[in-house]
């Protein structure tokens, strides 16, 4: 899984936001408690237009919990490892 954006992150531009589909859903929806569906929230996610933009800001500024860009933490985990193993091996070559 590879994913880039459009908008650097770290530069505090968040104007992707305002085209978000989540605009306007409840934030509780994306910080389900311990153990509950998250399935509703990466619906909202699917096929937004700024998806990446959200994902690759949650992943920027070190995001631990809730739903951002479609994925959960765990999820984000995974793909944070996948791309220090990324780096790693362009380093080492």
């Amino acid at each position: 899984m590879s994913f880039s954006s459009s908008n650097d992150n770290r530069d505090g531009d968040r104007s992707w936001q305002d085209q978000a589909n989540c605009l306007g859903v409840d934030p509780d929806l994306f910080f389900p408690e311990r153990g509950a569906s998250t399935r509703e929230a990466k619906e909202v996610c699917r096929g937004c237009v700024v998806r990446l933009d959200c994902l690759e800001f949650a992943l920027v500024n070190g995001e631990k919990f809730g739903i951002w860009g479609g994925l959960s933490e765990r999820e984000r985990r995974r793909l944070r490892r996948q791309r220090a193993q990324s780096t790693r091996r362009v380093a080492t070559a």
